[in-house]
């Protein structure tokens, strides 16, 4: 679909995709502007649409390529061979503050993706955006040392409720980010509460 856009040479690419990152990171969907993206990227509004049907279609584009860059740095990074739960899940939180650190404009973006709340892209996001989730815990869940485990509570229950903590914590942040100006996340103040949970889940269900 996007094979035209994906011939072009790399720094006119990364011209585009910059533009429209800074662009609906700042705005969102719906106020974000097509006519702001080609002049920061310097071509013209026919070229735009010539590679992206719409702004719609450019939307899609940029999350997959966000998120695609970011899911291959990660996995690329954590250590799937260790077998313990909970040093595994703190060393994926980890990664995450270094990614931050290294990419902030796409998780700003990918941040206000998953904040917005546009009727022209919600429900087709809020499909993708469980699908993600439900891929990534399984990844995050393989081949766990599962003797750390209580063996008298059902290990699938356990990591329910290890999932559900974490998607709850994750939404309240998200709830509070979309309260304010900014839209912003303190991630390492989300990292100290997070290793609060860790501490209590340990102690709950590991035996």
């Amino acid at each position: 679909m996007f094979a035209k856009f994906l011939n072009l040479d790399k720094e006119k690419q990364d011209r585009i995709i910059n533009a429209a990152i800074k662009e609906f990171a700042q705005k969102g969907y719906d106020k974000a502007s097509t006519n702001e993206i080609v002049k920061e990227a310097g071509i013209s509004k026919g070229l735009l649409f010539h590679y992206f049907q719409n702004k719609k279609q450019l939307y899609l584009f940029l999350f997959d390529y966000c998120y695609e860059l970011i899911a291959n740095e990660f996995y690329e990074k954590i250590n799937l061979n260790e077998r313990d739960f909970f040093t595994r899940i703190r060393q994926a939180v980890v990664i995450k503050m270094e990614l931050l650190a290294v990419h902030p404009d796409i998780f700003r973006f990918l941040q206000e993706v998953f904040l917005d709340d546009s009727a022209e892209i919600k429900a087709e996001f809020e499909k993708k955006k469980q699908q993600l989730l439900d891929i990534n815990f399984a990844k995050m869940y393989e081949n766990i040392d599962k003797s750390k485990f209580r063996s008298d509570i059902a290990l699938e229950k356990i990591l329910k409720i290890i999932t559900w903590t974490f998607e709850k914590l994750s939404e309240e942040e998200m709830a509070k980010a979309k309260l304010s100006p900014k839209h912003g996340i303190d991630y390492q103040r989300v990292q100290v509460e997070a290793e609060k949970y860790f501490e209590v889940l340990t102690k709950v269900f590991y035996q």
